[in-house]
C-alpha cells in the first residue's frame, strides 16, 4: 500500500491549445479507492497514464510514498495497470496469462502457483484458469486481466475504464466484485471512469475533472449534496439537475412563479445580481397546490419508482423538470400539472462565475 502525490501535473500535446492536464493538485490516501470522472476529453486518462509513467509530464511532480518518480521509468514505479482492453494473450490459459508478470520476473514456480490460486479464489476464477481467453466471457477475461495486476502486489492499482467493454447487468455485477476486492486487498487504488454512477458507487473519494482541470474531489454524497459549481451539479446525478437561471429581487432569487429565499450570506457572496437555481428530482413534486405550472411529457416508470419529465416556464423560457414520485403515474402526454418545489432543497450558483453560493 501507499499514498499517491500529485502536485501541478500538467500535460500539453503539440498543436493542443490547452493543456490535457493543467495543474492538477490531488493526494490519494493509503488504502483508497479514487474515482477520476468527467466527460471525454477531460484528461482523466491521461492523468492515470502519467501517474502510471507511460505519459510523459510536462509541469509538476507525481510521489508515491516519499518517493518522486515523476521521471522513473513504469517498471520502478511498483504500479499496475488494468487497461480498457483485457489485453491477454490468446495462446496462454487464463492460468498462465493472470502469472505471465512473475514468471518473466523469474518467480519461483511454487510462489508463482499460490498467487495464482489466490487470486483466482477471490475472482471467482478458478473453474475457468485451463482456459484460453476465447473460451471466457467478457466479464472473466476482465477479471483475469484484474488478477494478472494483484499478482504483482503493487502498491499502486490502475484501471482505465475496466468496465466499458461489457453489457450493463455485468457491468453492475463487476463493478460489486472490484469495490468487494480493493476492500479486502486493501490496496491504494485510482480508478478512471466516463459513467457516475460508477463513480459515485464505487469511489471512498471522487475527483471530478473538466476540460483538464479538476472541478471538486469529494466523498459521493458530498459531490450530490453540495457541488461546487454549476458543471458538477449538473454531472454527477441521474437524472441530472435542471438549471434554471433566475434574478435577484431583493431577499429572493426569481424565476417565473419561483420565489426563492436568499440568505444574507448567500447575497454577500454574489458578483452580480443573477443566480442560477439547481433542481434535482427530488427537489419537485406533484401537487394541486404546487406553485409552478407544467405540462407532462413523458413519465419514466422504474417500478419501485418513477420520474415525471415537465416543461415549464421558467427563467424567461421553456424548461425541463425532472420530477420523482414512489407512486405510478399517468402516462398521459401533454396534460397540465402543478409541481411543489422545496426551497430547502434548491441549490444556488452564482450566475457569473458558475460557483456554488453557500448559506454560510
Amino acid at each position: 500500500m501507499a499514498t499517491v502525490a500529485l502536485h501541478q501535473l500538467t500535460k500539453r500535446f503539440k498543436g493542443a491549445p490547452t493543456p490535457a492536464v493543467d495543474s492538477l493538485e490531488l493526494e490519494v490516501a493509503d488504502g483508497e479507492f479514487m474515482v477520476f470522472v468527467g466527460p471525454s476529453g477531460c484528461g482523466k486518462t491521461t492523468s492515470l497514464r502519467m501517474l502510471a509513467g507511460l505519459d510523459g509530464v510536462d509541469g509538476g511532480t507525481i510521489h508515491i510514498d516519499d518517493r518522486d518518480v515523476t521521471r522513473e521509468a513504469p517498471s520502478r514505479r511498483d504500479v499496475a495497470m488494468v487497461f480498457q482492453n483485457y489485453v491477454l494473450y490468446p495462446h496462454l490459459t487464463a492460468r498462465e496469462n493472470i502469472g505471465f508478470h512473475l514468471m518473466i520476473a523469474k518467480m519461483p514456480r511454487a510462489e508463482i502457483a499460490r498467487r495464482v490460486q489466490e487470486a483466482a479464489e477471490l475472482l471467482d476464477l478458478t473453474d475457468v484458469l485451463d482456459r484460453r481467453p476465447g473460451l471466457l466471457s467478457g466479464g472473466q477475461r476482465q477479471r483475469v486481466a484484474m488478477g494478472r495486476a494483484i499478482v504483482r502486489r503493487p502498491s499502486v492499482l490502475l484501471m482505465d475504464e475496466p468496465l466499458s467493454n461489457l453489457d450493463a447487468k455485468l457491468r453492475v455485477g463487476t463493478r460489486v466484485r472490484i469495490a468487494e476486492l480493493q476492500r479486502r486487498l486493501e490496496t491504494t487504488t485510482v480508478y478512471v471512469t466516463h459513467d457516475q454512477v460508477e463513480a459515485m458507487t464505487m469511489g471512498d473519494r471522487v475527483a471530478v475533472m473538466k476540460d483538464g482541470v479538476l472541478q471538486q474531489c469529494d466523498t459521493p454524497l458530498r459531490l450530490y449534496d453540495r457541488p461546487a459549481n454549476e458543471f458538477v451539479a449538473s454531472f454527477i446525478g441521474s437524472p441530472q439537475m435542471t438549471l434554471v437561471p433566475a434574478a435577484v429581487e431583493g431577499e429572493r432569487a426569481v424565476s417565473g412563479p419561483l420565489r426563492v429565499p436568499l440568505t444574507a450570506g448567500q447575497r454577500a457572496r454574489l458578483t452580480g445580481a443573477d443566480v442560477t437555481l439547481g433542481l434535482r428530482p427530488s427537489a419537485l413534486s406533484l401537487a394541486d397546490d404546487g406553485d409552478v405550472a407544467a405540462s407532462l411529457d413523458m413519465v419514466e416508470d422504474l417500478g419501485s419508482h418513477g420520474f415525471a419529465y415537465c416543461t415549464a416556464e421558467l427563467g424567461g423560457g421553456p424548461v425541463t423538470l425532472v420530477v420523482r414520485s414512489d407512486r405510478r403515474l399517468d402516462s398521459a402526454s401533454g396534460r397540465p400539472v402543478r409541481l411543489r418545489v422545496d426551497p430547502a432543497a434548491l441549490h444556488v450558483f452564482d450566475a457569473a462565475t458558475g460557483l456554488r453560493v453557500d448559506a454560510g
